[in-house]
């Protein structure tokens, strides 16, 4: 620990990070309520994946390069926008019928691992936030790149669990949505939310 000093102020960042609200947390919440905990499973293990791959990327000096092109930042982030409002109609209209989870994985509203991996490589915020993490926490010196693989995978390991939180309160959820108009009204209501955390993105 004392020759990797900045590694608890990260782990806290970590936290704050994974456990906030955003695109991903919505996600996982409205596929959990609607399908089951076990359905956002693979939702989670993808974003936490490829979050970790971003940092890892960043610190080997590709991503840094990556992300410092103009160009390149607002292709992902248009391309990410589009396909979140494309998941959020999709959730807006499903149909208005009570909610029975199911297991059948070849529902294709279900977002999945590659969907949940898709949605963090094509998100620019999580290059800048990867970039970040390198820059304060990685520290410099001959370390610096056991650093990064640290980090890589302390926020792998706390994201996890982050995101398995607002599974279990999608699933509990699941409670108050036996009637066919409360399950449309939550899921609009997760369709807007989603939207706005698309949008917003543009003046972040």
């Amino acid at each position: 620990m004392s020759s990797f000093p900045t590694l608890l102020p990260f782990l806290l960042f970590a936290f704050v990070a994974s456990i906030t609200p955003g695109p991903t947390n919505i996600l996982v919440l409205s596929n959990s309520a609607r399908y089951g905990f076990k359905a956002a499973l693979p939702i989670i293990l993808g974003a936490g994946t490829a979050a970790a791959t971003i940092v890892l990327l960043v610190g080997s000096g590709f991503g840094q390069s990556l992300t410092r092109l103009p160009a390149v930042q607002h292709a992902m982030q248009g391309i990410g926008i589009l396909w979140l409002s494309y998941l959020a109609w999709q959730i807006y209209r499903a149909p208005a019928t009570a909610l029975v989870p199911t297991t059948d994985s070849g529902n294709p509203r279900r977002l999945g691992l590659l969907g949940g991996a898709s949605l963090q490589l094509v998100n620019p915020k999580t290059w800048m936030m990867a970039l970040a993490v390198v820059s304060v926490f990685a520290g410099e010196g001959a370390e610096r790149q056991s650093h990064v693989l640290y980090l890589s995978l302390a926020f792998f390991l706390i994201s996890l669990p982050c995101l398995g939180a607002w599974a279990m309160l999608g699933a509990g959820s699941s409670k108050v949505l036996r009637s066919p108009i409360a399950m449309q009204r939550f899921n609009r209501g997760m369709a807007l939310l989603l939207l706005a955390s698309a949008w917003l993105s543009l003046w972040a």
